[in-house]
């Protein structure tokens, strides 16, 4: 739940931040000059692509926890097996064990939307985040039965 309320908040902050930045470009494009009329437009631009991955973010967020949720139903969810530090962090040669488990499921099973969230699981508590996120649109994909690319 902390995590939703963080996310929300920082979600907020962006979109009122946003708005701050698009009404500046308005009021530049307002001004009428040549100079200030092409900075306006270019600062328009900036919060569109700010929402634009604001939106695919909170997609993918809201797909991955649904996902979850059913698997979690099915009691397929991955254990946290994992040893941890005395300050609590994940110890790497046991992140590293579990994840060469969850690729070697994921190898057995590779149409599997459920090894392959596993594997995203396992790629996360290894500190490897561009291949967790890949692994999840992966199994975001299998689940939906589009096509999915190459990890």
């Amino acid at each position: 739940m902390r995590a939703k309320l963080s996310y929300a908040v920082t979600a907020a902050v962006l979109v009122f931040y946003f708005v701050l930045v698009g009404s500046r470009g308005v009021m530049l494009i307002q001004s009428g000059t040549l100079i200030t009329v092409t900075f306006g437009v270019a600062v328009l631009i900036l919060p569109v692509i700010g929402l634009w991955f604001l939106w695919k973010n909170t997609q993918f967020v809201r797909r991955a926890n649904a996902l979850a949720a059913e698997l979690d139903a099915e009691g397929g969810l991955p254990v946290d097996e994992l040893k941890r530090t005395p300050g609590g962090r994940i110890d790497r040669d046991s992140a590293d064990e579990v994840f060469a488990k969850r690729k070697a499921e994921t190898e057995t099973a590779p149409e599997d939307w459920r090894s392959w969230f596993r594997l995203a699981v396992a790629y996360h508590d290894a500190r490897d985040t561009p291949r967790a996120r890949k692994a999840m649109q992966r199994a975001i994909a299998l689940h939906d039965g589009r096509p999915v690319q190459q990890l």
